[in-house]
């Protein structure tokens, strides 16, 4: 764990106190979770999300139905709110600057306009000295060709905006080709609109780190957790990471000068790579609760959803300590295609819990759940929650 003050900062802007409403641009899982810890610390939740039977709506006290880009209901989300914070960035701005122009929005309008473009937040890392692999920016299919040559023929795109859990993103060269043909290919599959194409990196592993920065300018990060993929979505996550305390450190360190550097009120998840060189470098940013976190509320002090509405509030950070090592494993909508889930027999797993967003409509890939479990050690948690998800 690591903590910082931002020495820059002079004013302490007023702390928000139990009683008061907080308000969520985004109703979803992340939503929901983040609205069950302001009401356990005695704060009443107000969201805006497009569907009105949304996650957190089973929750909360009252649901905003409207687009990410609607500004009047942006206005109705903030008016009479103390503190607005978010559980998406796809936010459009002048819906945030609305929002921001009534009540303190936390974690605030700059940092989101970078953060929500790929295209904006690598450059951002790259111009302030942050690591990040080879990319290069492509408005054009002929900027992508000349892209792929220029880092070696294996790439990863992924779309500038709007593109998350494996959507918006295309290979080349990786288990595919790089011809003239597979490159045009993959531009069209992204809607031919402008995008980050990255070097494919040598990996050891992929990591997270969860750094926390209130009003106050206090920082504290979580320690690193450990993250396995399958078909771009996150599979699974494990608190310890287990990596040397060398490399802990510096993950620590990183993401709480991001953080800082941002400017960011709220949470701030960076997702790296570890190399096998030993490199450690910056993949993306989430200005928001992450799912490879979901975990801290099993192994943590304080979780990432209680963080959050500290910054929020403006009240002193929580203790990112590790209590205990813990895991989590999503369930995708493909779990319920064919036959209802066996929770009973999950749940006979020493230490598994379930957590279900009560989203009604199973769809693959959709998330639906995530199981969660403790153990002694990093290796056993793990075990527990993949069986708990094999008895399902």
């Amino acid at each position: 764990m690591s903590s910082m003050t931002d020495p820059l900062l002079q004013d302490r802007p007023t702390v928000v106190r139990p009683g008061a409403l907080i308000a969520i641009l985004g109703g979803g899982q992340l939503g929901r979770m983040t609205a069950m810890a302001a009401r356990t610390m005695g704060y009443r939740v107000r969201v805006m999300d497009p569907e009105p039977v949304c996650p957190a709506s089973f929750v909360t006290d009252e649901t905003i139905v409207g687009a990410w880009d609607d500004v009047a209901a942006a206005r109705r989300l903030a008016t009479g709110a103390d503190a607005v914070t978010l559980e998406i960035e796809q936010i459009g701005l002048h819906a945030l600057a609305e929002v921001a122009r009534l009540t303190p929005l936390r974690p605030g309008v700059e940092p989101i306009r970078i953060i929500q473009d790929k295209t904006l937040q690598k450059t951002w890392l790259a111009e302030n000295s942050f690591p990040v692999g080879a990319f290069r920016v492509v408005q054009s299919e002929v900027e992508l060709q000349a892209a792929v040559a220029a880092l070696g023929g294996h790439v990863f795109l992924k779309i500038g905006r709007g593109g998350y859990d494996g959507r918006g993103q295309a290979r080349i060269g990786i288990d595919t080709d790089s011809t003239e043909a597979a490159i045009a290919a993959a531009w069209q599959s992204i809607g031919a609109r402008p995008a980050v194409a990255e070097q494919a990196l040598d990996l050891e592993c992929e990591i997270s780190v969860m750094a926390a920065r209130n009003p106050a300018g206090e920082v504290r990060s979580f320690p690193a957790a450990r993250n396995h993929h399958e078909n771009q979505i996150l599979a699974w996550s494990v608190l310890p990471a287990g990596i040397s305390p060398e490399l802990e450190a510096r993950a620590e360190a990183l993401a709480a000068n991001i953080s800082a550097k941002l400017g960011i009120e709220g949470l701030l998840c960076v997702e790296m790579f570890v190399t096998r060189d030993g490199q450690l470098l910056v993949n993306e940013l989430a200005p928001r609760p992450h799912n490879s976190y979901h975990q801290s509320e099993r192994g943590c002090v304080t979780s990432q959803f209680e963080q959050l509405v500290r910054t929020t509030c403006n009240l002193p950070l929580g203790d990112t300590s590790l209590i205990t090592p813990a895991a989590i494993v999503n369930l995708l909508g493909d779990v319920w295609l064919g036959k209802e889930p066996d929770f009973a027999a999950a749940l006979a797993v020493p230490g598994v819990r379930l957590h279900l967003y009560e989203k009604h409509t199973p769809r693959a890939a959709r998330k639906m759940g995530h199981l969660s479990a403790t153990g002694s050690t990093p290796e056993e948690a793990l075990s527990r929650v993949l069986e708990a998800k094999r008895r399902l």
